[in-house]
């Protein structure tokens, strides 16, 4: 079993940053591919952006490139999410997902933390 806890949501105005980081612990961290989701009020969960197990390989959601940037840490067992020039349209809660697959399905990933919200005003 894998647990991951999500930190770092918050509220902001339109052109700020937030850092999302997620923690996990359990089995090795190294062998799973992690992904954020995000989750807005009366939509669809729909994935952020997704990093392999070494981190080389990533990918990320049209609607974010070039402002978000992850990362993963794998000694230390986490994964961060940098969000810059955050738009409104990005409010939603941030789930960090844990899985074997490298995938941007979230039924490919059975290992969610419980979400953080963040809150971007115009």
């Amino acid at each position: 079993q894998v647990h991951s806890v999500e930190s770092g949501g918050g509220s902001v105005q339109a052109g700020g940053s937030l850092r999302l980081s997620c923690a996990a612990s359990g089995r090795t961290f190294s062998n799973y591919a992690m992904a954020w989701f995000r989750q807005a009020p009366g939509k669809e969960r729909e994935v952020v952006v997704y990093i392999a197990f070494a981190g080389g390989i990533t990918s990320y959601a049209d609607s974010v490139k070039g402002r978000f940037t992850i990362s993963r840490d794998n000694a230390k067992n986490t994964v961060s999410l940098q969000m810059n020039s955050l738009k409104p349209e990005d409010t939603a809660v941030y789930y960090c997902a844990l899985g074997v697959l490298i995938s941007r399905e979230r039924n490919d990933y059975p290992y969610w933390g419980q979400g953080t919200q963040v809150t971007v005003s115009s």
